[in-house]
């Protein structure tokens, strides 16, 4: 069996400013920018409680003057209160059925780590 390997692209040739390209939900890049969707659902949502990522389903990963993350999330609901200010860290989940609460998310952070700047222009939940 051999392979091929001529129209294979060259492994830079993927880092193309302008095109999205798919990244492992393993990735640490991708679990911070969830953190940071995360964040941004709990502080424009009414809910008693913070939510926090349960599974990253999908990220898409953009170079454009920085790092813009599309990211496909579910959260769910803890059992810490908002006007605790917890750390999501130590938040787990809800385990009272009537409590637990689970929603898909489509999040896009677009992080400029120089700038020290994090912009969350996308947060769809339902």
């Amino acid at each position: 069996c051999v392979v091929s390997v001529t129209n294979v692209p060259p492994h830079h040739s993927t880092i193309r400013p302008g095109s999205p390209v798919p990244v492992s939900t393993n990735n640490p890049g991708v679990h911070k920018a969830a953190r940071f969707g995360v964040y941004r659902y709990n502080n424009s949502s009414n809910d008693l409680f913070l939510f926090k990522e349960s599974q990253i389903k999908k990220a898409m990963v953009q170079i454009v003057r920085g790092l813009k993350y599309m990211l496909h999330v579910e959260i769910k609901r803890t059992v810490c209160e908002k006007r605790d200010h917890s750390s999501l860290d130590s938040c787990h989940f809800q385990r009272k059925k009537n409590l637990q609460r689970m929603l898909r998310c489509y999040f896009e952070v677009w992080i400029t780590p120089w700038a020290h700047k994090v912009q969350i222009p996308v947060v769809h939940c339902h």
